[in-house]
């Protein structure tokens, strides 16, 4: 249950994010070429609006490649983590800022049984599957498609998943459109549609660093998550089935806290991850839009709000961040360089039913709207 500050909070946040936006210009998108593969094509895409951080994605795996946003002295910096060149978008490693699917997050064993049926999935990270398998949505040409509407622009991305493709069942039939609002708010909305039952799990894996990219850790941020819950996990880092309260815990982020604070207690969950790499089990009614998290930069005043209708939101520290990866600025992503907020249903629903159902039937359309809302702190 939502304890009544938090609940004031969320109405207040929900009434600015639905405040008119017509003394505004509307969004406008750009279009140049970013690189061509064996699938196609790619394009980047520079969504821009008065009041809102510039964003540009990629049709190559639906990434956030880059958000400017200004700090509390109008300075702009990029401040979500992403690769030096064109190839680092293709080989995906570590999801800097692309559409995670079919399912994101942890399958175990790489293997779930729907009506029935077993079904055994493409594994990636050990004995489970990690978002989608190996080819998942990140590796793939989306098709683009400028929306024009009376607020402006946005951009809708489709990508159809075959039949057996990593080993799901059904084909998806998946769109994802980005657009702006007026309040500094990006809007991820997910839409998909199936031929046979099946799971589905849409997130985006954006990496946030405020201080900027490439500007050390985000040990400082101070993090608020609405979540009274989160779901320890085994050494696979597959839930346990248990749903723990966080009171008394180094996942305890009810109020402001900073990321670095804890995150080397002697603790097993800690340990088990490298790091905070845990759902978080939100309140409220899932499929309403709902402040989720909070973080602010004490040093530029950047803060980011996270609202999403998802049950569970992923924080991931960046742990296996080791340095290999050289960023769009030239600088190596490092550990806790960057952290995630994943908007997603718990990981390994499809084999714990007593959870939010991730079941997709023919007939049915999946939904999830996650905003990303940058603002500069009092």
């Amino acid at each position: 249950m939502i304890l009544p500050a938090r609940a004031a909070r969320a109405v207040l946040v929900l009434l600015t994010l639905g405040a008119t936006m017509s003394a505004h210009a509307a969004t406008r998108i750009e279009k140049k070429p970013f690189g061509q593969s064996a699938a196609g094509q790619s394009f980047l895409f520079t969504l821009a609006r008065e009041g809102a951080p510039t964003v540009v994605v990629t049709n190559q795996g639906g990434f956030v490649v880059s958000i400017l946003a200004p700090d509390r002295a109008g300075k702009t910096a990029d401040v979500t983590l992403g690769y030096a060149d064109y190839s680092g978008y293709q080989t995906a490693k570590d999801y800097l800022g692309c559409l995670v699917g079919r399912y994101a997050n942890r399958i175990a064993r790489g293997e779930f049984a729907l009506d029935g049926k077993k079904y055994t999935l493409a594994r990636n990270n050990g004995p489970n599957t990690l978002h989608g398998g190996p080819t998942g949505f990140q590796t793939r040409l989306w098709t683009p498609k400028v929306v024009h509407a009376a607020e402006g622009d946005a951009l809708e991305l489709t990508y159809v998943s075959k039949d057996g493709e990593e080993g799901y069942p059904g084909t998806l039939t998946a769109k994802v459109v980005y657009s702006l609002r007026a309040d500094g708010g990006l809007v991820i909305d997910y839409t998909a549609t199936t031929d046979a039952p099946t799971i589905v799990n849409l997130t985006n894996h954006a990496y946030f660093n405020l201080a900027g990219e490439g500007e050390g850790t985000i040990l400082s941020h101070q993090l608020q998550i609405e979540a009274d819950a989160f779901t320890p996990v085994d050494p696979t880092l597959i839930p346990t089935g248990e749903l723990k309260p966080v009171a008394g815990t180094p996942f305890d982020f009810r109020s402001p806290t900073a990321i670095g604070a804890r995150i080397d207690q002697q603790d097993e969950q800690l340990k088990r991850g490298g790091g905070y790499d845990h759902n978080f089990v939100l309140p409220g009614k899932p499929g309403a839009l709902r402040l989720a998290a909070r973080v602010v930069e004490p040093k530029s005043g950047r803060a980011l709000e996270v609202f999403t209708t998802e049950p569970g939101l992923q924080f991931y520290s960046g742990n296996f961040l080791d340095g290999s990866i050289q960023g769009k600025g030239g600088k190596p992503q490092v550990k806790h360089g960057g952290l995630c907020l994943e908007a997603q249903h718990y990981p390994d629903s499809p084999n714990r039913p007593q959870w939010p159902s991730v079941v997709l039937r023919p007939g049915r359309t999946y939904r999830q709207t996650t905003v990303y809302r940058l603002t500069v702190a009092k």
